[in-house]
């Protein structure tokens, strides 16, 4: 099967990690998680910068992924008007399947409060951190809202994408 692109974007709390460990969880090996706030935090030790080293890193790790004959999987808030020029770009070159997780900025704190790094930020981060509806012009993002449920989004990310169901 050719290595396929997919990208999940969303607020903070929205479910985005949980969706992608539930990918790789039905999938199995095969499939590179990048996550924005890694290379970010981690890598770089870098803020919310307009151009930060950390966007061109992701987009180099996913091309490597995908060279390489894994599927690479994109995941953070990931926002438009910093990070849509290389997600424009790696769709591009690569196609892809784009996920954007729209879900009230009330629901991310409930999820955020259950989470394991609760302490690590506050309600009132995530307010300054929250865009509504943040989508790209290009590619087209497929919306999953709050009705969808960990699941059933997993299960549909993995059948669009050829790489499931898994039952």
């Amino acid at each position: 099967m050719t290595p396929q692109l997919i990208v999940v974007r969303g607020n903070s709390g929205s479910g985005k990690s949980s969706v992608v460990e539930g990918i790789r969880g039905q999938y199995g090996h095969g499939i590179a998680y990048i996550e924005q706030d890694y290379v970010r935090r981690t890598v770089f030790q870098e803020l919310a910068e307009p151009d930060g080293a950390n966007i061109e890193l992701i987009g180099q790790m996913a091309r490597y992924a995908l060279a390489r004959g894994f599927h690479a999987v994109v995941e953070g808030i990931l926002p438009t008007v910093r990070y849509g020029g290389m997600l424009a770009e790696l769709a591009r070159d690569h196609g892809g399947h784009f996920y954007y997780l729209d879900i009230p900025f009330e629901e991310t704190v409930r999820r955020h409060a259950t989470r394991d790094k609760a302490s690590a930020f506050t309600a009132e981060d995530m307010a300054d951190w929250y865009r509504p509806r943040d989508l790209l012009e290009r590619p087209r993002e497929t919306i999953i809202d709050e009705s969808s449920s960990l699941d059933a989004t997993v299960q549909q990310i993995l059948t669009e994408t050829g790489l499931g169901p898994v039952w």
